[in-house]
């Protein structure tokens, strides 16, 4: 059931165990693992999701400035009293005022807003080219300094080969040297011409839950993003602008009919990036 605010919808989903995900068929896997319409004109979408309290989203301001409401699966009179928030522009250039001090944010720049803030807005420089702003939310513990992180100050990795079709690189907008957060740790991939596998050979981590957004594909190209434990996978076909949510039991792994880019953002026990358990190849069924 979807709830409407003031500029805001929220709905949310439960945590599915594994044998209960691999009895299921395809709308049923969509409905509960699957996340459309991120990116609304005039709305700020949230997705309340029983995963560590993970919060996923979308804001598309057009001709005002859209604020970031509480909602009631929170439990709190504001949005961030008790959580940390990233939101990474995927759009237009754009800004978001926290606190009243004004942050600008091009294609592919985050921010990082501590636990506390009362008061987020999120606007775009120009209505006809508008920022998209992709949410994420995690509780947290204590408070750390809002920060703006673009994406050439990123940590990049470049992975991968075009003889795998898996030749990529791996944008870090928090590791240890750079933002600090309680628990979110959240990175953009962008996968070159020709390569269009991500995630592979892929591995789970029981400790962390994940999500991905997959973006920056046209409109006849899709992802077919692959799920479930490791002797028991599931595939999911996703487009543009949409995003998956990752159980700590399942994989996470996807291969586009062209290539593509997607933000990835974990949450959980810790914000180490290499606490993964690595799945081989021969065990994937």
């Amino acid at each position: 059931m979807t709830h409407k605010l003031a500029n805001t919808e929220y709905s949310s989903r439960f945590a599915i165990d594994p044998a209960a995900g691999a009895a299921m068929g395809t709308d049923e896997l969509r409905h509960h693992f699957h996340i459309p319409d991120l990116f609304k004109p005039g709305l700020v979408s949230l997705t309340y999701t029983h995963y560590d309290r993970m919060i996923v989203g979308g804001a598309l301001p057009v001709d005002g400035t859209l604020s970031l409401e509480a909602i009631k699966p929170t439990g709190t009179i504001a949005f961030l009293d008790r959580r940390e928030l990233i939101a990474v522009n995927i759009g237009g250039a754009g800004t978001v005022t926290v606190e009243g001090e004004r942050f600008a944010l091009g294609a592919r720049d985050m921010i990082y807003v501590g636990m506390g803030a009362q008061d987020v807005r999120f606007a775009s420089d120009d209505a006809s080219s508008p920022a998209k702003y992709y949410l994420l939310s995690a509780p947290a513990h204590q408070t750390h300094p809002t920060r703006l992180i673009q994406i050439d100050d990123a940590k990049r990795l470049d992975l991968g080969s075009r003889e795998t079709s898996n030749e990529r690189s791996i944008f870090q907008f928090v590791h240890p040297e750079g933002a600090r957060t309680c628990q979110l740790v959240v990175g953009m991939t962008q996968l070159v011409a020709g390569s269009v596998w991500n995630t592979m050979p892929c591995h789970v981590h029981d400790r962390r839950s994940e999500a991905y957004l997959y973006f920056a594909l046209a409109d006849n190209a899709c992802v077919f993003h692959f799920m479930g434990e490791p002797d028991e996978t599931r595939h999911l076909v996703v487009r543009n602008e949409e995003a998956i949510l990752s159980p700590g039991w399942s994989i996470h792994s996807g291969a586009g009919t062209s290539n593509y880019a997607f933000i990835w953002a974990m949450a959980g026990d810790n914000v180490d990036y290499t606490d993964v358990d690595p799945v081989g190849m021969g065990d994937l069924r």
